[in-house]
Formats: structure tokens, sequence, C-alpha cells
């Protein structure tokens, strides 16, 4: 009995996972890839420089040690475009917001900025436009805003000046938990939600779509918030599942997408799902 048990365990996932993958509208789930909890459980990037592409990933065990040293105990999802590549960190007090940046020449530069009276602590993700002049910046919690900075390293190129708050995407809708975004477009932005109540969109976990009134700069944006559907939660393990990062590599229209598996199960089936559309 227990012989046939699992095979009917198997035979019903496989029948359940192809309608699992069409929940989520307009992207097809290609693969998956597992996710290691400790260096690849925040977030991820794709970083291409001389024609050569990396795949960069976030988590609690990549912290660099001068920075958890300094207080900078968490990295979220990362950022990157046209050779850049921004860490967003943040610390337990309200000591600001850190972004670590890498150069399309290899070079390493930390950028700080002070929080704003009415701005959260928490420094979950950054994403960087398409023309690499502006980074987009995430919180915690639910809501109806986005952080727009000048991108430090090129519009803001002096790391030992408060990195300020340019302008904000004034959200149609609130969101909550959002772990991480990307931009598809200069007008686009792809955001994964860790939502565990499901209120907001009829349903938890979703896959956001933002669509901008014009590209991110100086002024304020609109964007329109849509659901695409429930991102996959599939595990041997039931409980909490936890979305992470998201990445969107724009040459093969490769969407990433970090969800990890409840209780034991973290470090056993975790996974990175890949989309195409």
């Amino acid at each position: 009995m227990r012989r046939l048990g699992i095979v009917l365990m198997v035979v019903v996932g496989a029948v359940l996972w192809p309608a699992q993958a069409h929940a989520v509208d307009g992207w097809r789930l290609v693969g998956s890839d597992n996710a290691r909890p400790l260096d690849e459980g925040q977030g991820l990037a794709t970083v291409t420089r001389g024609g050569v592409t990396q795949y960069r990933y976030t988590g609690s065990g990549t912290v660099p040690a001068d920075l958890l040293f300094r207080g900078w105990n968490h990295v979220g999802d990362p950022g990157a475009a046209e050779g850049w590549y921004v860490e967003p960190y943040q610390r337990d007090d309200r000591g600001g917001k850190l972004f670590r940046v890498q150069s399309p020449t290899g070079a390493w530069a930390s950028y700080t900025h002070a929080l704003e009276s009415w701005e959260a602590t928490n420094n979950s993700w950054s994403a960087v436009s398409p023309d690499t002049q502006w980074m987009v910046n995430g919180e915690w919690g639910t809501m109806d805003r986005l952080l727009v900075f000048p991108m430090p390293g090129v519009r803001a190129t002096n790391p030992a000046q408060n990195l300020p708050l340019a302008s904000r995407v004034n959200l149609d809708r609130p969101v909550r938990d959002v772990q991480g975004c990307d931009f598809v477009t200069a007008t686009r932005l792809l955001c994964a939600s860790d939502d565990p109540a499901g209120t907001l969109f009829g349903t938890t976990k979703p896959l956001l779509q933002v669509d901008l009134s014009a590209p991110v700069g100086a002024s304020d944006v609109t964007g329109r918030v849509t659901s695409l559907g429930q991102l996959p939660l599939k595990s041997g393990c039931t409980g909490s599942f936890e979305v992470e990062g998201i990445d969107y590599y724009e040459p093969d229209g490769t969407l990433r997408v970090i969800v990890l598996s409840p209780s034991v199960c973290i470090t056993i089936d975790s996974k990175t799902y890949r989309f195409q559309r």
C-alpha cells in the first residue's frame, strides 16, 4: 500500500502540475532549478558584461563580512541592467538603507540612503531601469507606492553623499509583501509577492504586473497593478511557502522566480522557477 500511495501521489502531482503552471497568465512554466536557501534564498539577477552572462544570487550566506560587521545584516533581491548590478541591504535599526553597486568594469561601491520620516526600514529589492538612469526600490508590508532613486554610480556618483529619493510610483491599488520586481520594458514591471492573506487579489503568493503611466524619473508616475495568478507552490512538505526574488532576462525572454518550500523541505525542494511567454 505504501508503494501504491507513492505512485498515486506522483501521478496526481503530474496531473495537477500543468494546471498550476497555467495559473500565471501570459507566462508558460518551462522548468525549475533547486534553490539553496542560504546563498540563493533572497534574490537573483542576470548580469551580462563583455558578452559573458552571469547568474547572481543573494541569501543570508552571501552578505559580505565587512557589511555584516557594520550592521547591514539582511540582503534583498538584487537588480541589474547593462552590466550594472545592485544589491539592497538593511539593518535592524533605522540606520537607513545601503545599496552595494558593481559597475560594468567590475568596481564596487556602496551608497547609503537616510530614511525619510515616513519610509519603512525594509530594503526588500532593487530594480534597475532599462536605461540604467534610475533604480526602483520596494518596502515590506502593505504599500501603495514604490520608491525611485537616481541610479547609484550613474546619476549619483559620490558614495560619500546621501542617496536621495527622486520620486515615487503611486500604485492604483495596494500590494503586500513584495519580495522583488524587475523591468520587462521601460513602462512595465513584474513583481513577486509573498502575500500570505490573498485578500488583495483573490490569491496568495501572486505574480503582479505593474504598468507605468510613463518611464520612471525625477517626477512621480502612476502604476496600474494586475495579478497574473498564483506562483507555483509545490513541495513534499505542507505549510507556508515563501516567495522571494524575481529576475527577467530580456535577451532570451526568461522570467525566474524563487519560491522557498515549507518546513524542513526548505533545504530539499525549494525552487527557482523559469517561465517564458
